[in-house]
């Protein structure tokens, strides 16, 4: 006996009763983006390695560990995307998508993949949204993206998120900070993770971020970004809290809060939630005014990137329920097959979702399968219907059942609206 071919471990399929959730936090969120003028832009799955490598770092774990990279039949070096920020800032360079206003706002969605290990809401090929604001250097867009996020999460009702930020400095005054954080951490690396370990020579403010409980232990008396803050950069952080509490945003001030890469400067936030455990971060962004820098180009810009299955994970799916069919066409008789193809179309055309019966079964088990679908309102043609111009219609909700002429009822439908619209 053959044997079968498994899905490859780390990514799954989705099947439908759990694919409409993606599609539900992918519209509303969508929709929330354009309300602040966000518009969409569609990226490449590949691109060249070297993205990746001058854009994330080479000494990140991303980078070193978690990348799905090939060569192509030319010898190029390839990379399955394992997140869009750099992807965006290489389109918006190459494309010169420069906006008059000084400030390009562009949302992105799909897969991403990272060879890592799958855990709760973690997969090698994962969806994501992702947020960037390009162009702008001012403390208002920092506030205003933050604004954005944590809004977010009350349009899809989820309460108990918490929106941490923290200010990562420049390169005038990150320098000193490295140098005292690189003592602190020399003198306590033997209380520090093999990782963590590694990450002092080339990496040393992911150290920061790290979740092991010992390390966490033997940083409690870390020295802190925002006490080595140039005038700058603590005039651009305290213009974003102030501008922050304007718009009534709660946030704490985290200096955990870190990114590893020297082209992230000042402001850095994260959205967590404590439902998800240690690793409860639900979507993290911040600050990348040298990343344009380093893939050939010079812009400013700000963003974030959100985990859709780890969103879906804390959202209460209670009251959300996914929408059925308006109706279902069953046919009573063979002869009576075609005509309700007919009547199917029909009423699609005029927008409403219809289930047609397609195996030729008893009315019994269509009526059955029309139930079992969440479908209210039944369309019933038999013999006795053709002959008569007339449909059966039977109502779930009202336990009623009539019998009405046929273009009567498509009157009604029609009066009462098309499909999109009654929604």
């Amino acid at each position: 006996m053959t044997k079968g071919i498994r899905a490859i471990r780390g990514f799954r399929d989705i099947p439908p009763e759990e694919a409409w959730k993606l599609s539900y936090i992918e519209d509303r969120t969508q929709e929330h983006f354009q309300r602040y003028g966000y518009r969409e832009i569609r990226l490449p799955m590949v691109e060249f390695t070297e993205l990746f490598a001058r854009g994330i770092g080479e000494a990140t774990d991303i980078v070193e560990k978690e990348m799905y990279t090939f060569l192509d039949r030319n010898g190029q070096s390839l990379s399955l995307r394992p997140e869009g920020t750099a992807s965006a800032v290489r389109a918006y360079i190459e494309g010169g998508w420069k906006s008059q206003h000084g400030i390009t706002k562009v949302y992105y969605s799909g897969p991403m993949f990272r060879y890592e290990r799958p855990q709760k809401g973690r997969y090698r090929q994962f969806y994501q949204l992702g947020l960037e604001a390009i162009g702008g250097a001012g403390p208002l867009v920092d506030a205003e993206v933050i604004d954005l996020l944590h809004r977010l999460f009350l349009v899809v009702e989820v309460q108990d998120v918490r929106i941490l930020v923290n200010s990562l400095g420049c390169g005038k005054c990150r320098p000193d900070f490295r140098v005292r954080l690189l003592e602190y951490l020399t003198g306590v690396a033997r209380e520090l993770c093999s990782n963590c370990r590694r990450r002092m020579e080339s990496n040393p403010l992911r150290v920061l971020d790290c979740k092991v409980p010992g390390c966490r232990s033997a940083l409690e008396k870390v020295p802190v970004m925002l006490d080595y803050l140039c005038a700058e950069c603590e005039d651009h952080f305290s213009a974003v809290r102030e501008a922050l509490d304007g718009l009534e945003v709660p946030y704490n001030v985290d200096p955990r809060i870190v990114r590893g890469l020297d082209y992230y400067n000042r402001t850095a936030f994260e959205a967590v939630c404590d439902r998800l455990g240690s690793q409860n971060a639900v979507a993290a962004g911040g600050r990348y005014d040298g990343l344009a820098k380093e893939i050939g180009g010079d812009a400013p810009g700000i963003g974030f990137a959100m985990g859709l299955e780890r969103l879906g994970l804390i959202m209460n799916w209670d009251d959300v329920v996914p929408e059925n069919p308006d109706y279902y066409v069953a046919a009573a008789t063979s002869s009576a097959r075609i005509p309700a193809l007919e009547l199917g179309d029909r009423l699609r055309a005029l927008g409403f979702s219809v289930e047609v019966d397609l195996e030729d079964r008893s009315l019994k088990a269509q009526l059955r399968s029309a139930n079992r679908m969440g479908i209210d309102s039944v369309l019933i043609l038999g013999d006795d219907e053709l002959s008569g111009g007339t449909v059966t219609l039977k109502d779930f909700v009202e336990k009623i059942q009539r019998e009405v002429p046929l273009e009567e009822f498509m009157k009604e439908v029609m009066a009462a609206g098309t499909g999109p619209e009654r929604r």
